[in-house]
């Protein structure tokens, strides 16, 4: 999913200093796209919490009818040094992106898309699809990995169920069940859910940060209560997770992981180490979809013209231009 919203532009993701509770983060409504925008909660970045762990963004949306809606209708857009996660809890979603593939997203499915040093992709909701509800999460590569060639992963995690709950792991592990997807950093990321009136108490790893983030249902986060698409976050140091279901049933998504520790700038749909590189990434952009006159030459792809972004087929729905860059000089964070 590309991050359309305008301002503010300047995003920035740093390592998350400890604290000694939980922190309910809001979430604020963003449209995104034109006249018949979708309209999504993002809970990540903010500017009191840009990063959990690796995670450093995160956009929750639905449950919308598509026949109001219109739906996921995402042109392609490019990305750079980071990983997105797409989960859904209902409807079907369209991929399709420039190291090759093409797939159909799914409820209970992890798709994962490695951007590494650079690819672009399209995301629209399928013709079958009437309730489009899930979400979209974003994870920043390390320095190690961030030029890393791109690609994409699929996985379906077998539920892990308990007295009154039911678990998938996508990513990382957690009460007994791994997931075999390989990250660059430590991550965690798995939906739970509850039947209304039930407790379970989870063992953390207490190096991670953590964020709960509350699709429906009423929930208590360790003794805290948190509102429908609310995100509590957890410091590093916490050993476990208790969560308590109120009198309706409860769908929620744990995410976690190490503290990144790296100064990072993201803007628009870019991750990179500064101002420039992010300029520079814009400027590629806007060259290879034709917006902006200028020789594609970049020595990451082989300095010959090659594309960074890669090349779709013709008969797809015209790219999304980049917006303007910020006036002001975007700074390192973290």
């Amino acid at each position: 999913m590309s991050n359309t919203e305008v301002a503010p532009r300047e995003l920035l993701c740093g390592a998350a200093k400890p604290s000694s509770d939980v922190e309910i983060l809001v979430p604020r409504d963003v449209p995104l796209g034109g006249p018949r925008a979708m309209n999504v909660r993002r809970t990540l970045p903010q500017r009191q919490k840009s990063l959990i762990g690796a995670w450093c963004f995160l956009d929750h949306y639905g449950p919308d009818d598509v026949a109001e809606s219109g739906g996921m209708r995402v042109p392609r857009h490019p990305h750079t040094g980071l990983q997105t996660v797409s989960w859904l809890f209902t409807g079907e979603v369209e991929h399709r992106d420039t190291a090759g593939y093409h797939a159909i997203v799914r409820p209970g499915e992890l798709n994962l898309m490695t951007a590494g040093y650079g690819i672009s992709h399209s995301e629209f909701s399928t013709e079958q699809t009437q309730v489009l509800h899930g979400a979209q999460l974003w994870t920043a590569l390390p320095e190690q990995a961030r030029h890393t060639t791109p690609g994409f992963e699929h996985y379906r995690p077998e539920p892990v169920t308990g007295d009154g709950w039911v678990m998938r792991v996508f990513l990382g592990s957690l009460a007994g069940s791994v997931s075999p997807v390989a990250t660059h950093t430590a991550l965690l990321g798995a939906e739970i859910l509850l039947d209304a009136g039930t407790e379970v108490n989870l063992d953390l790893e207490t190096g991670y940060e953590h964020g709960v983030l509350l699709d429906a249902g009423d929930l208590v986060v360790n003794g805290h209560e948190v509102a429908k698409d609310h995100l509590a976050y957890l410091p590093i140091g916490n050993d476990s997770l208790a969560l308590k279901s109120g009198g309706e049933p409860v769908r929620a998504l744990l995410i976690g992981g190490e503290p990144l520790g790296e100064q990072i700038v993201m803007w628009w749909n870019f991750v990179g180490r500064s101002h420039e590189e992010i300029v520079e990434y814009r400027t590629k952009w806007q060259q290879e979809i034709g917006v902006d006159e200028g020789t594609v030459n970049d020595p990451r792809t082989g300095g010959d013209g090659t594309l960074r972004f890669g090349s779709f087929p013709a008969d797809q729905p015209a790219p999304l231009p980049a917006p303007a860059l910020p006036n002001a000089r975007m700074r390192l964070r973290g």
